[in-house]
């Protein structure tokens, strides 16, 4: 809820977190959804829609590092990729950090928004629009998947708004949805998305897991704290091919060094954390 001078976000329905805010830049209305960007105090430069914080300046590269570079990292050569959502630019920074990227497509549906970000939010893409393998396509991701041929990507990454904060985003947890996913996919190609938040919303959670375990063959779940959300944001990877997600801490690290990728918060041993807290798992044994 946005309130005057502070920013009240719903953390479930039952728990509220309230932050204070040094100036408005922006509260309008696209198309779509409701959008802020606000400097709030203690963590900086903020994006909100629909009430829900997205991105802050202080934390959003320990979201966008812990959803981009696992799936990035575990492929061996990822040369074209495919984003959904990500308006903040943050998502597609990271990608282009591998230098092995050759064209990344970045579906967006709210094409207001995109010029928001880049006008308010440099300090999170920090001038990823302008790259030359960018191809920006305003528009429906779901009608983009649906309709793009097979074999196109080597890497898909769903950065969604959560599946309970937005009607635009639920056809993107669906089981039709990550049908389409799994045939734009190459071999050896692997797929993330954030999901949301299992603890407080562990319907909507559970639902998209199971959507995804339905299509695929093998899949990991992890998490990472991410301050401004008030909870563990949960992530889920998925491929038909047990050996993308299973790499070891020093094989990370080599791919990391070799294409060039500097990071804050991710590594090998992060990487190695992170396949830790969840378990690969392969529909042969459920």
């Amino acid at each position: 809820m946005f309130k005057g001078h502070i920013v009240l976000e719903e953390v479930s329905p039952d728990l509220l977190m309230m932050f204070r805010i040094r100036n408005v830049l922006l509260n309008t209305r696209t198309k779509y959804q409701e959008v802020q960007i606000v400097d709030l105090h203690g963590f900086g430069r903020a994006l909100i829609l629909d009430n829900y914080i997205q991105s802050t300046e202080l934390d959003e590269y320990i979201y966008h590092e812990t959803l981009v570079h696992p799936p990035m990292t575990s492929h061996p050569n990822p040369m074209d990729i495919l984003i959904i959502g990500g308006s903040e630019g943050a998502t597609l920074r990271e990608v282009l950090k591998h230098s092995c990227v050759e064209r990344v497509v970045m579906v967006d549906i709210d094409g207001e928004l995109i010029e928001y970000t880049r006008k308010y939010l440099e300090t999170m893409h920090k001038g990823a629009f302008e790259s030359e393998k960018l191809r920006l396509v305003i528009g429906d991701g779901y009608k983009y998947v649906m309709e793009a041929g097979p074999d196109q990507f080597d890497v898909v990454i769903l950065d969604l708004t959560d599946p309970y904060s937005s009607e635009i985003a639920k056809k993107l947890y669906s089981v039709e949805f990550y049908m389409g996913i799994k045939n734009i996919l190459r071999p050896y190609g692997v797929m993330v998305t954030q999901a949301g938040n299992s603890f407080f919303y562990a319907d909507a959670y559970l639902e998209a897991r199971e959507n995804i375990r339905e299509v695929f063959d093998n899949l990991l779940e992890y998490w990472a704290w991410i301050p401004s959300f008030g909870y563990n944001c949960n992530f889920i990877m998925a491929s038909d091919y047990k050996e993308s997600l299973s790499i070891t801490p020093d094989e990370a690290d080599k791919r990391l060094s070799k294409r060039g990728v500097e990071t804050r918060l991710y590594n090998g041993d992060y990487h190695m954390s992170l396949l830790k807290q969840g378990i690969i798992v392969n529909r042969e044994f459920l």
